[in-house]
């Protein structure tokens, strides 16, 4: 089926669904869009309550659907599944929410659907593999979230750190979306400016402390959150509204999404997130960033850690 370039499908309407619709609602970059849950009156709740907005945003077509309703879809946004509760690890939930998308992939496999997946829901990267593997579209259309949300907060982080703007602040979280994830400091900068020079600048000096607790914060952001709320949802909701705006304006914005990765630094068959060129054709290209050797074995070492469990659940290959 051709694709409607503004159109977008949410499957899943949890927290994280919600927030992402409000956002891609308030975006600007869709005129259609579609809310898919396996609750339908919770679909038509939140269609008709984000609807009411519209007077205030822009003009947009937003309903509750099914999946055929999503078969033309320039990108379909899943996010169904369980939520992550307190003192539970992101990998906690692989059993729970590889059941869902096993029932949710074939739907939108049979449709021939000629959009993007964008997985959100955890654990992302195992989830990314599993719909490159069942969803039948091309690598190059299907990835996840991953640490785009890492990124950001390693951004933030380090521009409360050195009292300056988080959009000047050039640094990745890549690996998993998860307790394995790795800060790449050897690549990171402030408009240039080597991360270390520019800490001096500011005064500081205590580099591998800094570094370590920086680092520590963003891997325990959402578990401090979902302690304090229960749930993370408006920092993922504003990931996925940025990745949409990549594609729908064919950016070819440089972002960490969660692909299936084949011999990059010695990672094979997971799925874990890399800088990325993502454009309207989805990732172009992997980025290759400079990393140390040491960040280069964290990350085979996270890359091990996902295919750990994946072989345990799914089996291997």
């Amino acid at each position: 089926m051709a694709v409607n370039d503004r159109k977008v499908a949410m499957i899943g309407l949890g927290f994280v669904g919600s927030a992402s619709a409000f956002a891609l609602m308030q975006s600007g970059l869709f005129s259609e869009m579609v809310l898919v849950d396996v609750d339908e009156k919770k679909a038509e709740g939140e269609a008709l309550d984000i609807s009411h907005g519209l007077p205030f945003a822009k003009p947009m077509k937003i309903y509750a659907g099914g999946y055929d309703d999503v078969a033309d879809a320039a990108v379909i946004v899943v996010t169904s599944g369980a939520g992550q509760k307190p003192g539970e690890t992101r990998l906690d939930l692989v059993r729970r929410n590889v059941a869902v998308f096993q029932s949710i992939l074939p739907e939108i496999a049979k449709r021939n659907c000629e959009g993007i997946l964008l997985v959100v829901a955890n654990p992302v990267d195992i989830l990314t593999y599993l719909s490159a593997k069942l969803s039948g579209l091309p690598e190059n259309r299907v990835f996840g979230t991953g640490t785009v949300l890492d990124t950001a907060r390693l951004k933030y982080l380090l521009g409360e750190h050195l009292n300056v703007d988080s959009r000047s602040v050039h640094a990745f979280i890549i690996g998993e979306h998860g307790d394995s994830e790795i800060a790449a400091w050897s690549s990171a900068n402030v408009s240039g400016v080597p991360l270390d020079k520019f800490c001096e600048m500011r005064g500081h000096t205590h580099h591998e402390e800094a570094m370590r607790q920086i680092a520590e914060g963003v891997k325990n952001s959402a578990y401090e959150i979902i302690e304090k709320k229960r749930a993370t949802y408006f920092g993922i909701a504003m990931s996925v509204k940025r990745i949409c705006e990549a594609i729908v304006r064919d950016e070819k914005s440089i972002l960490p999404v969660s692909t299936v990765q084949h011999g990059q630094y010695g990672v094979e068959g997971v799925a874990l997130s890399m800088p990325a060129v993502v454009g309207r054709t989805g990732v172009e290209t992997l980025v290759p960033i400079e990393l140390s050797d040491a960040e280069q074995a964290s990350l085979r070492r996270s890359a091990r850690t996902l295919r750990g469990v994946m072989d345990e659940v799914l089996g291997p290959d």
